[in-house]
C-alpha cells in the first residue's frame, strides 16, 4: 500500500489544485492492484491534505498551502530552568517498542506475530462491540460489569468482580499500582533482574528501587527479609509466574514465604501477573488468590496475548488501596475505551477465545523447543533453562563476553536480541542475553536467527583476541 500511496502522491504533485484524478476502477486497472489498496492509499494522501474526495464526482488534487515563512530561532533554555531535574529515561521500553529494520529477525520484544493473533476473532468481537447501543457511551469507572466479572473469575480464589478495576493495559496499571502504595522517594523492592518497564516507572515517579536476587526457583524469600529490614520498604514488585526475563516460576514453598516476609514487614506485593495466558505447561494460581488480607495488588493484561493494540488489563486488590487506585485511574485518565472494553468482553466471551489460548500454546511450545534445539546445536556453550511458559529464554553468556556489545554485533548480523544488563536495577551478576521465541514469523526464522547469533559470537570472540 504504501508503494501506491507514494505513486499517487507524485501524480497528485505534478497535477494542479483541482484537477481530477483517475478514478479507482482506472488506477486498479493501470496499477494491478486491489481496490482495497487504492482506497486506503487514497485515504492516506486525504488525511495528509494532498487530495480531496467528493462522493459521486471523484477524488481532486487539494488546494496547495501557503509556504511557510521560515522560521526564526527559538532559545528553548528557559526550560531546563523550569523543568529542572526530574528527566524521565524511556531508554528500555522505548527499545522494546520499535520495530526491527527490513531483513532483521526479531528475537527480541514481546508481542506475537500477526500470524498468532486472533485477528479475524479480534474483528468479529470490536464488530460486534460497535453495534452495541452504548459502544460509544462513558462505562463505568472501574470498568463494564462483565468484564471485571471475568477478570475475577480468572483469577479465582477470594476474588469477586467488586475487588476489579479495568485499565488501559498492564503498563498502565504498573504506573498506578507504583504511585498508589508508595510517595516519591520511597525504596521499591524488585526482583533483579526485572521487567524493564518497572524501572522505567519507578524511576518516573521518583521511587528507589532495590534489588532482590532472583535463583531458578524465583525470589529469595531470605534476601526479601534482609531487603525489608535494611530499607523499611513497604512494596515489592514481583512476577511469579513466567518471570520476565528469567522465565521462572516461584515454587509453591516460597510462594508463602514472599507472602509471610511481606505480612511482616508490613509491605504490600505488587504481583505483576502478564504472561498467564502464555502458559505452556499449567500455571500455578495467582498470589492473590492466597491473600485474604488484601497484602497482593494483582496485576493482569490482555495485550500480550491478544493484540498490541488491545491496551485492556485489571488491578485487583482490596481495601483501602483499591480506593486509591480508582482514585488514581479517574485523575490520570478517567477510564480506557469503553469500545476497547466491550471488544475484551466479546473475544474472552466466544468460543475463539480458548481456541485462541490453545494455539498460542502449542505455537509457544514448538517455538521454544526449536530455539532451545538450535541453541544447543550452534552454540552449545551457552547455559539456559527451559521456561515453562512466557516468550524468552534467559541465557547466561561465556565469561568475558559482554552482553551489550554481542547483541551490537548481533544487531550487524541481522538478528536483534536483548542484552540482558538492562534488566537489573543495579550490577548485573553475569553477562546475559534475552532471546525471544514468539515474535518471528516461523521456526525456520528462529533457526536463522540462532545462526546469526552463532556468526556474531564467533565475530565477537575473534575481535577480542586481537
Amino acid at each position: 500500500m504504501a508503494a501506491v500511496a507514494d505513486l499517487l502522491r507524485a501524480e497528485a504533485v505534478r497535477r494542479r489544485p483541482g484537477d481530477r484524478l483517475p478514478s479507482s476502477r482506472a488506477l486498479v486497472a493501470r496499477l494491478g492492484v486491489s481496490p482495497v489498496t487504492v482506497s486506503r492509499a487514497l485515504a492516506r494522501l486525504a488525511a495528509e491534505g494532498l487530495v480531496v474526495t467528493r462522493p459521486g464526482s471523484g477524488t481532486f488534487v487539494a488546494e496547495r498551502a501557503r509556504a511557510a515563512r521560515p522560521r526564526r530561532p527559538v532559545d528553548h533554555g528557559w526550560q531546563a530552568v523550569a523543568l529542572g531535574d526530574r528527566a524521565v529515561d524511556p531508554g528500555g521500553v522505548a527499545a522494546l517498542l520499535t520495530p526491527p529494520s527490513e531483513g532483521v529477525i526479531a528475537m527480541g520484544g514481546g508481542y506475537l506475530p500477526a500470524s498468532l493473533q486472533p485477528l479475524r476473532a479480534l474483528a468479529a468481537a470490536a464488530a460486534r462491540a460497535a453495534r452495541r447501543p452504548d459502544a460509544w457511551d462513558r462505562p463505568p469507572p472501574a470498568g463494564i460489569d462483565g468484564l471485571r466479572a471475568w477478570f475475577a473469575r480468572t483469577v479465582g480464589g477470594e476474588v469477586a468482580p467488586a475487588d476489579v478495576l479495568v485499565t488501559g493495559g498492564g503498563q498502565q496499571a504498573i504506573g498506578i499500582a507504583l504511585r498508589a502504595v508508595l510517595p516519591p522517594g520511597a525504596p521499591l523492592l524488585v526482583e533483579s533482574p526485572t521487567y524493564q518497564g518497572v524501572l522505567s516507572v519507578a524511576r518516573a515517579a521518583g521511587l528507589h528501587t532495590v534489588p532482590v536476587p532472583v535463583d531458578g526457583s524465583g525470589v529469595r524469600p531470605d534476601l526479601l527479609a534482609d531487603a525489608f529490614a535494611m530499607t523499611g520498604a513497604r512494596a515489592f514488585y514481583c512476577q511469579p509466574t513466567f518471570h520476565n526475563p528469567t522465565g521462572t516460576v516461584l515454587t509453591p514453598e516460597r510462594r508463602e514465604q514472599v507472602l509471610s516476609v511481606a505480612r511482616a514487614a508490613g509491605a504490600f506485593v505488587i504481583e505483576d501477573d502478564f504472561a498467564r495466558h502464555l502458559a505452556i505447561d499449567p500455571a500455578p494460581p495467582p498470589l492473590v488468590g492466597d491473600d485474604p488480607d488484601g497484602r497482593v495488588v494483582h496485576i493482569s493484561s490482555l495485550t500480550k496475548v491478544v493484540a498490541p493494540s488491545l491496551r485492556i488489563g485489571a488491578l485487583i486488590a482490596r481495601g483501602p488501596v483499591a480506593e486509591r487506585l480508582r482514585a488514581l485511574q479517574v485523575v490520570d485518565s478517567f477510564f480506557p475505551s469503553r469500545h476497547l472494553q466491550e471488544t475484551a468482553l466479546e473475544l474472552v466471551s466466544s468460543p475463539a477465545w480458548e481456541r485462541h489460548r490453545r494455539a498460542v500454546r502449542v505455537a509457544l511450545r514448538e517455538r521454544r523447543d526449536a530455539v532451545a534445539a538450535a541453541l544447543a546445536r550452534e552454540l552449545p556453550d551457552l547455559a539456559f533453562e527451559l521456561p515453562r511458559g512466557g516468550q524468552h529464554l534467559w541465557v547466561r553468556l561465556p565469561e568475558g563476553v559482554d552482553d551489550v556489545a554481542l547483541a551490537d554485533a548481533a544487531l550487524r548480523e541481522g538478528v536483534a536480541v536483548n542484552a540482558g544488563r538492562p534488566y537489573f536495577p543495579a550490577e548485573p551478576d553475569g553477562a546475559h542475553l534475552r532471546i525471544g521465541y514468539s515474535r518471528v514469523a516461523s521456526v525456520a526464522e528462529l533457526a536463522e536467527g540462532v545462526r546469526r547469533l552463532a556468526r556474531a559470537l564467533e565475530g565477537y570472540s575473534l575481535d577480542a583476541r586481537r
